[in-house]
């Protein structure tokens, strides 16, 4: 039996994504969870004070949980993450064989789950994980607007 409780894990996921507030980044935050709802790995974007256009929160997420498995497959996990994946982030999900990934609020602009691209439902690839939209939307969609509204006015 899979965890159920996505409101709880997205709940830390947000917590991770105001962590990436505060530094500045982009409010994402990832939280990768075994088939027990035990959180095997945790993190936010870190981009910028990174310099690096794949520190995305999820493939943080995804690297962290690696290493703690020893192992690159991340059979029977589920990946909680405030804002739809990129193609990236679903790119690195699906090869490491993630079997769900929970999501807030959808990307229109980049997101690979269903907005833009939907690469789970691609029938060309081997994997495809299970995708489940919309917990705790409006707060995750309200964390990312409020971030960029405040980039724009100090700009102004």
């Amino acid at each position: 039996m899979i965890y159920q409780n996505h409101t709880k894990l997205m709940t830390s996921a947000l917590a991770e994504a105001r962590k990436a507030a505060m530094f500045q980044e982009v409010p994402v935050g990832a939280v990768l969870a075994d088939e027990n709802g035990e959180i095997l790995s945790a993190a936010f974007n870190q981009v910028i004070s990174l310099s690096d256009p794949t520190a995305h929160a999820e493939i943080l997420a995804l690297r962290k949980a690696c290493q703690k498995i020893g192992n690159y497959r991340l059979l029977n996990t589920t990946l909680y993450v405030t804002i739809e994946p990129c193609v990236m982030c679903m790119g690195a999900m699906i090869h490491a064989r993630v079997s769900r990934i929970v999501f807030g609020a959808a990307d229109p602009k980049w997101g690979a789950a269903g907005s833009l691209y939907d690469l789970p439902d691609d029938a060309r690839l081997n994997h495809h994980p299970e995708i489940i939209r919309g917990i705790l939307e409006a707060e995750c969609r309200n964390l990312i607007q409020n971030f960029f509204r405040a980039k724009r006015k100090n700009h102004s």
